[in-house]
Formats: C-alpha cells, sequence, structure tokens
C-alpha cells in the first residue's frame, strides 16, 4: 500500500532519456570492442554463426581447388621446361603452403575475429599510425579480385560449346558469372552459401574422376581417340623426366607465383571467423585437412596429365589442358563437351567462395573507416549481407576482366598477387615472430613450428627479390616486359604509401588538424569507427 501512496499515478515517459542513455551506452561498448586490443575476443556477425565445419571445409577446399589445377600446369611444364622440375615445385609449394598456413593458424586461434590479415597486421604493426590500415585496405580493393577464374569460366565453357574464345565473347561471360555471383552473395546470403557448398563437392568428384582415369591410362595404356599411344612414355625414363629442365632464378620464381596461387586460399576461413561455429576449433583442423587433400590431388592431377597429353602439347595447352586430357581419353563428344562443363563449374565455385569471403574483409575495411561511404559499405542491411563490400569486390574485379587482353591475362594476373602478396606474407610472418617476443602471455590455442616461420620469411624475400634476375632470352609467359607483374605490384604498394603520406600527415599539417577515431553503432547492430577532423 505505501508503494502504491508513494508511486506517481502517471509515470513520467521513459522513452526519450532511456533511449539515448540505451545508444550512448552500445556507442560505450562499441568503442571498447573497437579497440585493437580487443581484437584477440571473439565477435560475431549481425547475421550470426552459419558456417559449421563443413560448410567452413567447402569455403577452404573450393578457394584452394578452383581454376589452379585446370589451367597452370601446362604453362609451368612450359616456363621450367620438364615434368619433373615441375613436380618437385608443386611438392615445393604444398611445404611453403603448411608454413603459411601455420602461421594463419596461429594469428587466427589467437585473434579469432573476421578480417584475416588486416586484423593481424594492424594488431602487430600500431605505428606508424594508420599505414598498415592504409596498405591493407589498398590491397584489398585493388588486388582482391576474382577475374582470372572468371577467365578460366568463359573459356572452358566456349570450349564445350565449340566456340572459338575470342577477347569479347569470353570477357561478356566472364563478366555475366560475376555479376550472377555478386546478386546472390548480396541478396540471397543462405542460398549462396548452399550453392558453393554443392560446387565443391562437385569440383572434388570431377578431380576424383580424373585421378581415377590418370590410373587406368598408366596401367592399362589404352590408345586415344585418336589411335596415338599416351603420353606416358614421356616420364616413365629418369632422364626424360629432367631433360629440358630451366634453373635460372627468375623463371622458377614465376612458376612458384602461379604455384603458390594455386594453393592460395588455405586461410579463407580467417576472413569470415564472425560467423564460423566454434571458430578457434574449426580453424585448427580445416586448414591441414585441405591442404592434404590439395596437395595430394595437385600431384596426381599432374601425373595423369603427363600420361595422357605428349610432353609438347602439354606446354602449349596454356589454361586448356584439362581439355585436351579429356578430348584425348574420351574423344571429341563426351571428352570437349561435358566435362569441361565440369571444369567451368569448379572456376565458378571457385569465385563463389572468393568473392564470399573477400566481401568480408571489404566489410572489415569499411568498418575501420577506410573507405568512403563507409556507413554504407559497413553495413549488412538490406538483406543481412556485406553488399557494400560485394561492390568493392565487384568493380575492380569487371575492370581486369575487361581491361587486359584475355591472352594472357590469366597467367599475369596471377603473378602480381603473387608477387605483391610477397610483401604481407613477409610482414605476418615477421610479425608472428615479433608478438612472440613483445606479448609472449597472449593466449596461443595454437603455435607455428618456429622453423616454418622462418621459411616462409626467407622464401619471401627470395620472391621479392627474383624480378632482379632476368629469365633466360629475357622472354617469359606473357608477350611484353618480363618483370611487369613486379612493377606493377610495386606501384600499387607505393600508391599505398603515398595515398597514407597525403591523408594522414600532409593534409592534416598543411590545414591544421588531426585524425581522431570515434566508435559507433549502425541500425543493423554493425560496430564501425568513424574518422573525424579535430581542428587544432
Amino acid at each position: 500500500m505505501r508503494d502504491l501512496e508513494t508511486s506517481p499515478l502517471l509515470s513520467p515517459s521513459p522513452s526519450t532519456d532511456d533511449s539515448t542513455t540505451a545508444i550512448e551506452r552500445k556507442r560505450r561498448e562499441a568503442a571498447v570492442e573497437r579497440t585493437i586490443e580487443n581484437d584477440v575476443l571473439p565477435e560475431t556477425a549481425t547475421s550470426g554463426r552459419n558456417i559449421g565445419w563443413a560448410s567452413a571445409y567447402v569455403l577452404v577446399i573450393s578457394r584452394v581447388i578452383g581454376s589452379g589445377i585446370f589451367a597452370m600446369p601446362g604453362t609451368i611444364v612450359q616456363n621450367v621446361g620438364s615434368p619433373g622440375l615441375a613436380l618437385s615445385l608443386w611438392i615445393v609449394g604444398a611445404l611453403v603452403a603448411w608454413a603459411g598456413l601455420a602461421i594463419d593458424m596461429e594469428y587466427g586461434c589467437m585473434l579469432p575475429r573476421s578480417g584475416g590479415i588486416k586484423v593481424y597486421l594492424e594488431y602487430t604493426y600500431r605505428k606508424p599510425r594508420f599505414l598498415t590500415s592504409t596498405l591493407v585496405a589498398v590491397q584489398a580493393v585493388l588486388l582482391g579480385f576474382t577475374a582470372s577464374n572468371c577467365i578460366v569460366f568463359a573459356k572452358y565453357v566456349l570450349f564445350a560449346a565449340g566456340i572459338e574464345p575470342g577477347d569479347l565473347n569470353t570477357k561478356l561471360l566472364a563478366v555475366g558469372l560475376l555479376t550472377w555471383i555478386t546478386i546472390v552473395h548480396g541478396c540471397f546470403y543462405k542460398t549462396g552459401i548452399w550453392i558453393q557448398n554443392i560446387l565443391g563437392w562437385v569440383k572434388i568428384v570431377l578431380i576424383v574422376f580424373m585421378i581415377l582415369t590418370g590410373v587406368f591410362v598408366i596401367i592399362f595404356r589404352p590408345e586415344t581417340s585418336q589411335n596415338e599411344s599416351s603420353g606416358i612414355t614421356t616420364i616413365t625414363d629418369w632422364n626424360d623426366l629432367w631433360a629440358g629442365s630451366v634453373w635460372d632464378f627468375n623463371t622458377l620464381s614465376t612458376a612458384c607465383f602461379k604455384i603458390f596461387y594455386s594453393y592460395a586460399g588455405l586461410s579463407n576461413v580467417n576472413n569470415v571467423l564472425n560467423e564460423v561455429k566454434n571458430p578457434v576449433r574449426t580453424l585448427k583442423t580445416v586448414g591441414p585437412i585441405a591442404l592434404l587433400t590439395a596437395c595430394v590431388m595437385y600431384i596426381l592431377v599432374n601425373i595423369a596429365y603427363l600420361a595422357v597429353v605428349p610432353l609438347e602439347e602439354v606446354k602449349r595447352s596454356r589454361e586448356l589442358i584439362a581439355a585436351l586430357f579429356f578430348e584425348r581419353v574420351f574423344g571429341a563428344g563426351f571428352g570437349n563437351k561435358f566435362l569441361p562443363i565440369g571444369i567451368a563449374l569448379s572456376a565458378a565455385g571457385n569465385v563463389m567462395v572468393v568473392t564470399f569471403s573477400l566481401a568480408r574483409v571489404n566489410q572489415e575495411v569499411a568498418r575501420q573507416g577506410f573507405l568512403p561511404y563507409a556507413e554504407v559499405l559497413a553495413s549488412s542491411k538490406p538483406f543481412g549481407s556485406p553488399l557494400g563490400g560485394l561492390i568493392v569486390h565487384y568493380i575492380p574485379s569487371i575492370l581486369v576482366i575487361v581491361l587486359p587482353p584475355s591472352a594472357t591475362v590469366y597467367s599475369f594476373i596471377a603473378d602480381i598477387e603473387g608477387y605483391a602478396g610477397q610483401y604481407f606474407a613477409f610482414a605476418v610472418a615477421a610479425g608472428l615472430i615479433l608478438l612472440r617476443y613483445r606479448k609472449p602471455d597472449l593466449r596461443r590455442p595454437f603455435k607455428a613450428w618456429v622453423p616454418a616461420v622462418w621459411l616462409r620469411i626467407l622464401l619471401s624475400v627470395s620472391l621479392i627479390v627474383a624480378p632482379l634476375f632476368p629469365p633466360k632470352g629475357g622472354k617469359s609467359d606473357v608477350n611484353f616486359f618480363y618483370a611487369t607483374y613486379a612493377l606493377v605490384g610495386l606501384a600499387i604498394l607505393f600508391f599505398g604509401i603515398s595515398y597514407w603520406f597525403v591523408w594522414t600527415i600532409a593534409l592534416p599539417r598543411c590545414r591544421g588538424y588531426a585524425l581522431e577515431e570515434k566508435a559507433d553503432i549502425l541500425g543493423d547492430g554493425t560496430t564501425i569507427t568513424k574518422l573525424t577532423r579535430k581542428e587544432l
């Protein structure tokens, strides 16, 4: 009764003050959450954790086994001159991939958040202020494209249709594929995951079928559809295995770039950890199993190619070696109609998972305030997906598809991505050693083997200086200056440094202001960092 007497009959409306207090509380919580120190804590995406172990495995294996194994072997054999050296480099590539995977696993378990190397480099290299974030943003926007696999998809579809893969029709098909995938991932979030899971398993079945076909040819040595014996004789003699090997440093390094490109993606799940169930436990198992799967399949498929296709045809095949393989085994009907469609679907699956993960990286860059219209690009509205990140990924990918000549774009893109990526790989590996000394008490559910970290560092340095050693005759697998890939990669890095200097140092000094970071929260619950100007 006393409560009734002392309580007012009409309580004041709490809506304005309470809602304001709630908003401010959320902003304070967001400010704490957005600090670099809190990167050691898990963060859940606004859409929830929808990726289980099987989907995470497909996300990794579909990223790793893309078009590389169907398109790279011919170019690599052409570069290094012999099947023995080519097969050896595929094994070396697996060892290097394992070293890089161990580094990413330690970082990912230690900093279990979406963003991958963006999170790792920002946590490790905090000075000069904003430099790391700017370089990662430039790398994500200018080098985070999926053009090469779109081109392979288009070439194999045209090959299956019996149409000459000209420049125009190849580019139109490639653009159409990327546009469709962007719409699916942007507007139909769970449907996109379901489709890429299906395409991932189709890819694995196709590769197993190719391996079994190669085993059949090796054991029974049937005659091909052209009534010629298969190419198995080219790899049965040890001397023939190494005949014609090219050992110059630049040639080996560009071949390694292509092989590393084929193994790229083992850390794909690191980019989407906010959406993964049991992220640390999943991370520690998915990558190693995917690497073992890819390594075994790559070696066996290369042997299958060499068992069926004569060596000189392998060297001339460029991106169509798998098509020649099927045509020689199954003839001009089934061999060059239906099976190349399977390869095209495999390339499409790779584009789907790369687009899925890189869109999340772009969203993380926008959340940090390093893209124009960051509030729009960081939001998950209206479909619960990173539509802004997808658009940021779509635009440079379309430009890379449309602008260069499609005949050489595949190898050139792989070399650019591989070369520029070595600088970031070096920074990540060296940063891991640095953190071991700076913060030895950090919780590390997984620790990389130290010799593996140093192996990755030394290899990155070797590949960075490789363009200083020209190939024999000064020619490579492209029709222009052999080191163009390195010049383009360096130009992108210098552009990032110049942009950082002008944006964060020169302009603030000239105009008398300082950049400040302020945390905020969007309407969909996404926490972001705003970069604001403070007048001095």
